[in-house]
């Protein structure tokens, strides 16, 4: 029986989307060709092309539900219906009602997207290879092959292995995709690296201290794996309802037999009691939902994904990429003693001209993007992790941090280190700037706030759900960005795991969770949210991958319309399964008379059927009121 059931499953499988939609354009022609075709022209009925297309299907499905897992959904009650309609001799009955239902699989299946995980990526962002130095010697072998306690060389540019320790040179690592946090961090002796992170400049070696299944990356997929398999998936409403209303159907149809004596009716009422509008009456809400967010910069990757949206009560922000544009920028500048904010900036930015450092380069982008000119520098020089020396119009400028000024022989006075350290307290980064040995200013640089995150923050209160700051950036950076978008709650430091702890604890205190990020080390927060939404256009793929929609524009200002569009979108599907019962239930009672047969109680269902596409229809051109 066992073996059976595995191959009635294998001939469900068989096909695909294409293949459906053609055997039910067949069985629709076919059904028309029944209704209005004089009876006596076909060498048969050819409602049976649409019973063996659309109903065998649905009676395989019954069978293999009953048998194997005494499973009842709603194909159990369509097929009695297909069954005894056939037995008395009404064949479009039949076909009409397979029509409909395998019409409402098709549509489930449409929104209902296969699980992608994004893992296989995440699992390639590990190099294939790492650099062992063995007595002196550099041999490249399988990253695989790494050991705790080897020494392994990193060249700039290149994605860190395995975790470790520095233990020659300086550089600075992009760490974006395990922390999220927007600037990349100076490192040197003593200080840890993770896998996955990058290489921003400078060659340095490092010792491995977790490698394989320990390392940070390894880490990741094994968070992601665990967040997606704990996510609950939404059972359809027809399914849902199934035994209910096959005990009530069978129950109706049987105390009609007994007291009328007409089989008719009672064929009737199973017929007209199919829930053809109640399986139509979510997918097509939900299709319509999604074209008008599509509209919007959204992509819907799972079909259920607006249904979870519209029961959240919180949504987790990442700060860097998705509430900031995840780049550092000027955003302020001061000279000290004589020297103008504009030659500071000037100076500094002809300096860090050729600059690798990330800080350096944003300064330069910041000071071109204003149509400035750089001056020519000569003799330049950089100390990783310090800063620059170059010679720029005649004057030795000196451009870093101030462990770099004082080791030249520049004080930063107290008055200037107080008036930075307001910036600093924000978050901000610090660039300090010597000419000709004294000090002429510096400039501030931090990472900004999107035009439309305040708005949007203020709409989505409006709409009943709590913001809440959720970013492994640095406490004073993040309650910085908070106080100025209005978010009381947030959550600062937090590693991956930390960000599904506190996902999961909201869960377990039934509070349903939205996440938004763009980075890396949001995709396990993501795929544990009750829905995920990643930013598209700057977000990595990893997190795309791992999210149930993409902003594909990065334009957050829709993000409001998308929630209100989700929670009218399942008003709607109220609206239809109200609908549904209430026709299903007036139905009966007309066929319990005698006033329906069982070819008007299918043309019932048909007009029921198109009453609930039209409603859903309506959300395609809805839009959020301002």
């Amino acid at each position: 029986m066992k073996k059976l059931m595995e191959k009635l499953e294998g001939l469900l499988e068989i096909g695909g989307i294409r293949k459906d939609i053609t055997l039910l354009v067949v069985s629709g022609i076919a059904l028309l060709i029944s209704l209005f075709a004089p009876a006596d022209i076909l060498p048969f009925n050819i409602a049976w092309v649409a019973i063996i297309l659309c109903g065998i299907p649905i009676i395989l499905e019954a069978v293999i539900g009953l048998v194997t897992a005494f499973d009842i959904k709603a194909d159990v009650l369509v097929s009695l219906a297909l069954i005894a309609s056939i037995c008395i001799g009404e064949h479009f009955a039949a076909g009409e009602v397979a029509f409909i239902m395998q019409l409402g699989a098709l549509l489930e299946d449409l929104t209902v997207a296969k699980a992608r995980a994004g893992i296989e990526k995440l699992v390639h962002l590990t190099p294939q290879t790492a650099r062992v130095i063995t007595n002196g010697t550099e041999q490249t072998v399988p990253a695989e092959r790494v050991k705790v306690g080897d020494i392994l060389r990193i060249l700039p540019g290149e994605t860190i292995p395995v975790d470790g320790v520095i233990i020659s040179g300086e550089t600075s690592v992009n760490q974006a995709v395990m922390t999220g946090e927007s600037l990349p961090v100076d490192k040197s002796v003593g200080d840890d690296v993770s896998s996955g992170t990058v290489n921003q400049f400078g060659a340095f070696e490092m010792r491995a201290s977790k490698v394989g299944e320990d390392s940070s990356i390894q880490r990741m997929i094994r968070l992601v794996q665990s967040a997606d398999a704990g996510k609950a998936k939404i059972v359809g409403m027809a399914d849902r309802w199934a035994t209910w209303v096959v005990i009530i159907a069978l129950s109706a149809a049987l105390l009609t037999w007994l007291i009328t004596g007409e089989i008719i009716r009672a064929v009737t009422i199973l017929v007209v009691f199919c829930p053809c509008s109640l399986v139509l009456a979510t997918p097509t809400a939900i299709m319509a939902g999604i074209g008008n967010v599509t509209k919007h910069g959204f992509l819907v990757r799972e079909g259920d994904a607006l249904e979870r949206l519209a029961k959240v009560k919180k949504i987790c922000f990442d700060k860097t990429g998705t509430l900031t544009y995840g780049a550092p920028k000027v955003t302020a500048i001061k000279g000290v003693s004589d020297m103008s904010e504009a030659e500071v900036y000037s100076l500094t930015a002809s300096a860090e001209q050729f600059s690798e450092h990330p800080l350096g380069r944003a300064v330069v982008k910041c000071f071109k993007s204003e149509n400035n000119s750089l001056q020519s520098a000569d003799n330049f020089r950089m100390t990783a992790g310090r800063g620059v020396y170059a010679e720029v119009d005649g004057k030795a400028v000196l451009s870093g941090n101030v462990r770099y000024l004082n080791e030249n022989g520049v004080d930063i006075p107290d008055t200037v280190k107080a008036d930075t350290e307001q910036y600093i307290s924000k978050g901000c980064t610090v660039i300090y700037t010597a000419v000709n040995g004294r000090l002429a200013g510096f400039i501030v640089l931090a990472d900004t706030i999107r035009e439309q995150s305040k708005s949007m923050i203020s709409e989505l209160r409006s709409l009943g759900v709590e913001p809440v700051l959720l970013t492994g950036d640095h406490k004073n950076a993040a309650e910085n960005i908070a106080k100025q978008l209005g978010i009381s709650e947030v959550r600062s430091n937090q590693l991956p795991e930390d960000k599904m702890d506190f996902i999961d604890s909201s869960q377990k205190n039934s509070c349903p969770v939205a996440m938004i990020g763009d980075g890396i080390n949001d995709a396990p927060a993501l795929k544990k949210a009750d829905i995920g939404i990643a930013m598209g256009g700057v977000g990595s793929d990893i997190a795309v991958d791992a999210a149930d929609i993409a902003l594909v524009d990065d334009e957050v200002k829709e993000l409001p319309h998308l929630l209100a569009l989700a929670k009218k979108m399942m008003n709607t599907i109220k609206v239809n399964l109200t609908f549904s019962m209430t026709l299903n239930f007036v139905a009966i009672a007309l066929a319990i008379t005698g006033i329906l047969n069982p070819v008007i109680g299918a043309l019932v269902h048909n007009a029921g059927s198109v009453a609930v596409i039209i409603n859903s229809a309506l959300l395609l051109k809805w839009r959020k009121k301002k």
